[in-house]
């Protein structure tokens, strides 16, 4: 019988955070889960703590390696209907990740389904407002803009196997998947009750690197896309006043104003070096950049589920690793 779900990992270096994945995976109300694992090249101790777990390694060699490419060499082994990523850098809160995002695919026409992503303790405030603008607690069952990501999301695999991710793409491949299924006809749903926490620990380089190359990827996707100096100084200064606005709301704005401009100007001047011209749709615009002066503030779970409860299980999951 096939599994409920193939699950598909990238990762480098990811020994700090694989592991706490994993055990997530292994809480798992879906219990019947095919786990591969796509290693890029690890150098430290992340494949020995993979190999701890029921999980099929895939290796890629770092030259090789493009987001898109990792993803279908991981695909490529799946046998479930349905085809999960996870980033090897989060983690599920609740045991039931699983089972809400595959819930959406008992209807035919959905194609890709993706989850709620909530910063971890140690992110940047404007990580944790960004997460918060593009993942609500709101549901979204047949979104109308091509819009997920591949850090919690799922594809139908029958639908890869006719259109794979672009491996030329330098990043975004999860929206320009998204993009040709919208255009085929087929849905994508947002779940917010699959929910993971996203651990980024970049230096501000990284982060630059990381706006600097989606925004080459995006001007592939959408060729005649735009993101010129004005742009990039107009959504500066939007977004930091919405992150102060936000900071001095919880009472944090000391601690992190300095810290807001240099992650919002890293965000928005990498995209600006990645393009430069062109004019972008409004949806897409709003999605990506547009600061949201009031978001709705953020519910507190009233979900009849417990969380995973991570440090519980560290001592037992020690013990029968040894």
């Amino acid at each position: 019988m096939k599994p409920g779900c193939s699950i598909i990992i990238r990762a480098y270096n990811e020994e700090k955070h694989i592991g706490r994945l994993l055990t997530g995976i292994m809480q798992q109300t879906l219990k019947d889960v095919q786990i591969i694992l796509v290693d890029s090249g690890s150098t430290d101790a992340t494949v020995g703590i993979a190999s701890r777990f029921p999980v099929e390694i895939v290796h890629i060699r770092p030259e090789d390696f493009t987001f898109g490419r990792s993803l279908n060499l991981g695909i490529a082994r799946a046998k479930a209907d349905v085809a999960v990523m996870a980033s090897a850098h989060v983690y599920p809160v609740y045991p039931d990740w699983l089972e809400k995002l595959v819930v959406p695919f008992g209807e035919e026409n959905v194609a890709l389904a993706y989850g709620k992503q909530r910063g971890a303790e140690a992110s940047h405030f404007s990580e944790h407002q960004i997460f918060q603008h593009w993942f609500p607690d709101v549901s979204k069952p047949r979104q109308d803009y091509p819009f997920c990501n591949n850090a919690n999301s799922a594809i139908r695999l029958a639908l890869w196997q006719e259109h794979p991710y672009d491996e030329a793409l330098p990043a975004l491949e999860d929206l320009a998947w998204a993009k040709w299924v919208q255009e085929k006809g087929f849905a994508i749903s947002y779940v917010p009750e699959a929910e993971i926490i996203h651990v980024h620990e970049e230096a501000w380089k990284s982060v630059f690197n990381r706006y600097k190359r989606e925004g080459m990827a995006f001007k592939q996707i959408y060729p005649d896309a735009e993101f010129g100096a004005r742009d990039r100084w107009q959504y500066f200064v939007q977004n930091v006043r919405s992150d102060w606005k936000a900071a001095r709301a919880q009472g944090c704005w000391r601690a992190v104003w300095r810290e807001v401009m240099r992650f919002r100007w890293q965000q928005f001047n990498g995209t600006y070096q990645g393009y430069k011209t062109g004019t972008l749709t409004w949806k897409l615009r709003e999605t990506f950049y547009y600061p949201h002066d009031e978001l709705p503030e953020e519910k507190k779970s009233s979900r009849r589920v417990d969380p995973i409860h991570y440090e519980d299980l560290t001592e037992s999951t020690s013990k029968t690793r040894d």
